[in-house]
């Protein structure tokens, strides 16, 4: 049974962990083992399930050579909590799981997580509002009428209307593109293109639609600084001053501006413990539990490199503004502390790039409930954001475009309606235009006077000049 790429799509996270629990059990070597003069048929070791779920796990493009040793043994730990596996005694669930020499087997059934029931679900993510509609509560039926007093000139106005002579008059609502029509528009555009990318009939079962805030969008596409960094409006929601001091030191390490060159040996290495305290204990993940699906299945467009880009592009203008924020501070020192030759070592079990990844994917990305396999989950996104985070944390110029020229038009459509002479004036059409400057005589072009001499000819003997 050979391991096949789980794409985008609702419940990525428990297909993913059906598939691995299937790979595990058809591939994982069983073999005779001696335990306390004891002989165990069809069995494993823990130390031989942890090598050999790792290197499945290291060549599975769904998680990527990334994988450590220690999350695969966290990942048979779960797998002995839900009966994926079991000691030689039949004990599971409360048994804890180390690397050693302990005896395991299958269970002759091991049950895969069952699917939530789909929801009925509607293609369209945001019914744009008719523009032509009148406001609710305002239909001729519900329009308040004073009394009038009834005159001969009443009267004759409406004895013409009656007959006909007169038409009789309707209320005309004009719908004005008000702030939160815009605000409408760059919601729903925003999902369509992420819907289009993912390649799901809805987002309903991927993101819960009514959390997001257009708002948010917004802000993150225009109020940004020249190096593209969020600019935030409430200074309360920002990086204190010491943890921004602290990644400005790494960051630019050993030319730091904000601080005086360290005396004492390992300095770094309690700057970078600072960092990852902060982090660390954070409320939520900086993409938020509400976008962890949406995430994870972005997480399967990961061979296609640059769709993936664009769809974590367009998550990515989902978060609220100071989460961006921190999130684009973050991937900049990580990123450059990765690529920095004169950066000592700061952990002595872990490279610099394994660091980064297993101390802060959980404070990027995890789930507000338990899932089976999001740490590996966190750790591919992670590496992914640190290798393409100059892409991903920008603003996507063709959704920004496109959203901009749609409002133009409703803009220009809204005009047109409420002031037809004047838009007539200002945008006038091809007939109009021909009206208004009718089309100069084109100058024929000038002759030049080489044209005009003839080529030359040889001299021929005519019949009147032989006469």
């Amino acid at each position: 049974m050979e391991h096949r790429i789980v794409g985008p799509g609702p419940y990525r996270a428990t297909r993913l962990w059906n598939e691995t629990v299937e790979l595990f059990r058809a591939k994982m070597p069983l073999r005779k083992h001696r335990c306390r003069f004891k002989s165990y048929e069809h069995c494993f070791t823990a130390a031989e399930a942890v090598d050999w779920l790792h290197e499945l796990l290291r060549c599975n493009q769904n998680f990527g050579p990334e994988v450590t040793r220690k999350q695969t043994i966290q990942l048979l730990k779960k797998f002995l909590k839900n009966h994926v596996i079991e000691d030689i005694k039949g004990k599971w669930g409360q048994e804890d799981f180390e690397d050693n020499r302990h005896l395991y087997r299958f269970p002759p059934s091991s049950p895969l997580k069952p699917y939530p029931k789909k929801l009925p679900y509607q293609k369209d993510v945001i019914k744009f509002p008719e523009w032509n509609e009148p406001p609710p509560g305002t239909s001729q039926e519900n329009i308040p009428v004073r009394p009038v007093v009834m005159n001969s000139e009443m009267w004759y106005k409406r004895h013409s209307i009656a007959i006909g002579e007169v038409p009789a008059c309707r209320l005309v609502h004009r719908r004005q593109l008000t702030e939160g029509n815009v605000e409408e528009i760059w919601k729903s555009m925003t999902l369509s293109y992420l819907q289009k990318i993912l390649g799901l009939d809805s987002l309903e079962e991927v993101l819960d639609i009514k959390l997001v805030n257009s708002k948010f969008i917004i802000h993150n596409v225009y109020s940004v600084s020249k190096q593209g960094v969020v600019i935030l409006d409430d200074k309360s929601k920002e990086l204190p001053h010491w943890v921004l001091s602290a990644m400005k030191c790494l960051a630019n390490w050993p030319n730091s501006c904000d601080l005086k060159q360290p005396m004492y040996l390992g300095f770094e290495k309690d700057v970078f413990k600072t960092i990852a305290d902060y982090y660390g204990h954070l409320k939520e993940p900086l993409l938020t539990f509400h976008l962890f699906d949406a995430f994870v299945s972005v997480l399967g467009l990961l061979q296609k490199e640059k769709v993936a880009v664009e769809a974590f592009q367009i998550c990515c203008l989902l978060l609220p503004p100071e989460n961006r924020r921190k999130l684009q501070l973050l991937m900049r020192m990580m990123a450059r502390i990765c690529l920095n030759k004169e950066m000592p070592p700061l952990c002595d079990g872990f490279g610099t790039r394994t660091l980064m990844v297993q101390t802060f994917s959980h404070c990027i990305l995890c789930s507000k409930d338990e899932v089976d396999l999001d740490e590996l989950l966190a750790a591919r996104l992670v590496t992914f954001l640190m290798d393409n985070y100059q892409e991903i944390l920008k603003v996507p110029l063709a959704l920004q475009t496109s959203i901009e020229e749609r409002v133009a038009h409703l803009r220009r459509v809204q005009f047109q309606k409420s002031y037809p002479e004047v838009y007539q004036e200002r945008f006038p059409t091809p007939e109009s235009e021909a009206l208004l400057f009718p089309e100069k005589p084109k100058p024929k072009p000038q002759l030049l006077m080489w044209a005009l001499k003839k080529p030359f000819q040889p001299f021929q003997r005519t019949r009147s000049f032989r006469m």
